[in-house]
């Protein structure tokens, strides 16, 4: 029996057409006048409103029933336990102990990892203070001015959104060190990037956990090339130009790098979790260690919320569970994340990842084909660039789309030059005016007017619909700590739809087919006669022989 014809999910199908296929969220609000006090829940600095979505307190008590027979509790257990919850490949899934205090032993599959974990944390605090002490120096002795992360996937997306988010907490000591992120595999952005650095004073982070990315390794080749220009010592080279961050220490040294250089993680860290870990160490880089310390007590805050909160009470399973009712009950196929503030320009990209790479699935922990709908489609934009772009959708479109506005509270309260505070805070309230403004219009359509602007609306295409089911979480301000929170806030969302799917979160089968296929077509393409015998990759392939013949001989 899959989950879809087990009892809790069809008294849920029953609620639904029972109770809620036939009233709006304008009807829910008339009923229960009170909505926002009783789906509203708080956590320090952080408030999560679901009274916008499309449900009623029934519909919440039947999703936890859904949880529950789902053993929710149980798989939260095997989680923090470091049981080997990622089944596929056997191992644990235990990115919470980056994140967990010195005092706090966690354990991976019955071995304490927490030494393990803090040594590197040291090391790597290490690293960052010798480059803003400036006592590290390129091949002529003079300090670091550039920081270059190569990476893709987790060890890119994570590390630049978090920078991005946080740049405003620069440590002075970082005041001139410039941070770049390359991940395209086409050298587009390193190409453009090295016309503007000096071999003398940058120093490039590998960041693979495999340490085999052919995306990766290919820029890094590129890389060590360029500063071979100038450097005419492999060792100095290595020694002095490049950090490797990666659990695979073997790999890093055959590449070159030396051990000293070498910072770790493990196995049971997946790549699109690891920002807790050494891959993030641009941001220590930018915030320092203390900030980046403060990241990681805010995810071990939301950890320990979600270990010990009621589901009714519980963030991360609350989040989840409308997720699930929007997705698998309304038939929302798309889910847009829409921050109302530009320093969190880059997270739903990260979420983008984090979401549909973890549960895009259609086969259950079992190997079976699931026979319900899994992750919805996960998109996002910073939320003024988006009313100009496709809010037109989300409020006129045909398709039911759920919506998560995210906006801090408070800024520019500090640091901010006397001339344009006052401005600067009146834009403030310009964009949660917007923020809280468009889930409105979402939810109540045209209704949001009065009866006689409503009135004014002659033709259909200047009607709203709402019905538009939105939830609203406010950050009391951006700090290292409040973002820590928000991105384990998502983790455990993921997590908990996970378990209600029945499906493996923590492994991402899907990415490694088109991998092995590219290594073929790149023979294929270096190999005129290397044919696949299908008529569509075959005649790309000739297109592109032929341009290259061409390009080569009027070169």
């Amino acid at each position: 029996m899959t989950v879809k014809q087990s009892p809790a999910w069809q008294a849920l199908e029953q609620h639904y057409k029972a109770q809620i296929e036939t009233r709006d969220l304008r009807q829910l609000f008339e009923q229960q006048v009170d909505r926002f006090s009783t789906m509203s829940m708080q956590q320090p600095g952080l408030l999560l409103d679901l009274s916008k979505q499309r449900l009623d307190q029934q519909t919440l008590k039947l999703l936890i029933s859904l949880a529950e027979q789902q053993d929710l509790a149980a798989w939260i257990k095997q989680l923090f336990a470091g049981e080997a919850v990622n089944s596929s490949e056997g191992r644990a899934a235990l990115h919470t102990a980056l994140r967990a205090p010195r005092d706090l032993d966690s354990q991976a599959e019955g071995v304490s990892v927490t030494a393990d974990v803090h040594a590197n944390l040291d090391k790597m605090a290490g690293l960052v203070e010798k480059i803003h002490n400036h006592q590290w120096r390129g091949f002529s002795g003079k300090p670091i001015t550039d920081v270059v992360n190569l990476g893709v996937g987790g060890s890119d997306l994570g590390p630049q959104m978090v920078c991005h988010a946080l740049e405003e907490f620069r440590v002075d000591a970082a005041a001139d060190l410039r941070i770049h992120f390359v991940s395209s595999i086409d050298g587009s952005q390193l190409a453009e990037l090295l016309k503007h650095l000096n071999q003398e004073t940058t120093l490039f982070i590998l960041s693979s956990k495999s340490f085999t990315t052919i995306d990766t390794l290919a820029n890094a080749d590129t890389a060590r090339g360029w500063l071979e220009e100038k450097i005419d010592n492999p060792a100095i080279l290595r020694r002095q130009h490049f950090i490797g961050s990666s659990a695979n220490p073997q790999k890093m040294t055959e590449w070159g790098i030396d051990e000293a250089n070498q910072l770790q993680f493990w196995d049971w860290v997946g790549g699109r979790y690891s920002l807790w870990s050494v891959i993030g160490l641009p941001i220590a880089l930018l915030i320092g260690m203390q900030g980046f310390r403060q990241l990681l007590a805010g995810a071990h805050q939301m950890d320990q919320h979600f270990q010990t909160s009621p589901a009714e009470t519980n963030l991360p399973v609350l989040l989840a569970l409308v997720g699930i009712w929007n997705h698998n009950f309304l038939g929302s196929r798309g889910h847009a994340v829409l921050p109302y503030d530009g320093r969190l320009k880059y997270f739903p990209h990260y979420l983008t990842q984090l979401e549909m790479e973890s549960n895009g699935k259609s086969v259950n922990r079992d190997g079976e084909r699931v026979d319900y709908d899994t992750c919805p489609i996960i998109w996002g934009e910073v939320g003024p660039n988006a009313q100009h772009a496709f809010y037109q959708l989300l409020h006129q479109g045909t398709q039911p789309v759920s919506c998560d506005f995210i906006a801090p509270v408070v800024r520019y309260q500090q640091n901010t030059a006397e001339g344009t505070a006052d401005t600067l805070r009146q834009q403030q309230s310009l964009t949660l005016a917007n923020c809280l403004a468009q889930s409105r219009v979402l939810m109540l359509g045209d209704h949001a007017l009065s009866h006689d602007e409503r009135r004014k609306l002659t033709r259909n295409d200047q009607r709203y619909p709402g019905n538009q089911p939105s939830s609203t979480l406010l950050l009391q301000e951006l700090t290292p700590f409040s973002l820590g929170q928000l991105l384990a806030l998502y983790e455990h969302k993921v997590f908990v739809q996970s378990v209600i799917w029945e499906i493996n979160p923590f492994d991402q089968w899907g990415v490694e087919l088109g991998k092995q296929i590219a290594n073929k077509t790149r023979c294929a393409i270096d190999q005129p006669d290397y044919r696949f015998g299908e008529s569509s990759t075959d005649g790309l392939l000739d297109y592109i022989s032929q341009i290259q013949s061409d390009t080569q001989g009027t070169s």
